[in-house]
């Protein structure tokens, strides 16, 4: 009898999925696949170790610089808090291209340096910063590619691309602008959060794109772990 119930719990072992949370849909239903990668959000955020997928909140990005229009900017130590609560709006595959396209709101935290023009208005400063984003829409295209271990096929990122649009608006808070000018300060900040759009658009694609960059390197780390059988219905 031990050695059956041994044989059975071998089975269950080997058979189960890697994946539970994810249920494989056909490339046609849209419903399904949106409804399984909404439930996969928070547990994708929250990390899984046994397949060696980093926690995404929060998200640690460590650098990000960007010189352009005139102005220099650096992030660093960045903590980027609230994607487990994204949304899912849509996703399509087509053959091995897929998208997904998602509402999400976070708040990004770490040290900054900055320098140059923003929009109509001169800038500098070193220290602390804070960036609340409200329901930005996000959508990730990619394609893959397919590869066979052990019997089983996988995905493989190939190439991914991005889009971004900020709908509900950003407040910045960056601390020890013009060395701690209160009065050139409350300018900037007043301005910045006045035409949040604007200055989002100048200001934060660098960050966003290292946000997308990063969810695409645990979702990588994913598909390499988990075979196709248990993530897609052909």
């Amino acid at each position: 009898m031990k050695g059956l119930i041994l044989l059975l719990c071998s089975y269950v072992a080997v058979d189960a999925s890697l994946a539970p949370f994810i249920t494989p849909c056909g490339p046609s239903d849209s419903s399904c696949m949106k409804s399984s990668a909404q439930k996969a959000v928070p547990i994708m955020a929250a990390g899984l170790p046994e397949l060696g997928v980093k926690p995404l909140d929060p998200a640690v990005i460590d650098l990000v610089k960007a010189d352009q229009a005139g102005l220099k900017l650096e992030f660093r130590k960045t903590t980027v808090k609230g994607l487990r609560n994204c949304n899912v709006l849509n996703v399509k595959r087509q053959g091995l291209k897929q998208s997904i396209e998602l509402k999400c709101s976070a708040t990004l935290v770490g040290e900054y340096t900055i320098g140059g023009k923003l929009l109509i208005l001169p800038v500098e400063g070193d220290g602390k910063y804070k960036i609340k984003i409200r329901d930005i829409i996000v959508k990730v295209q990619y394609e893959l590619k397919e590869k066979t271990a052990k019997g089983d096929k996988y995905w493989s990122l190939s190439t991914w691309k991005y889009t971004s649009d900020l709908q509900g608006g950003a407040e910045f808070q960056f601390q020890n602008l013009f060395n701690g000018n209160k009065q050139l300060s409350d300018t900037v900040h007043q301005f910045a959060n006045t035409s949040w759009k604007e200055i989002f658009e100048e200001v934060a694609p660098p960050i966003v794109k290292a946000i997308v960059a990063k969810i695409i390197e645990e979702v990588a780390k994913f598909f390499d772990k988990v075979p196709i059988k248990d993530l897609a219905l052909e």
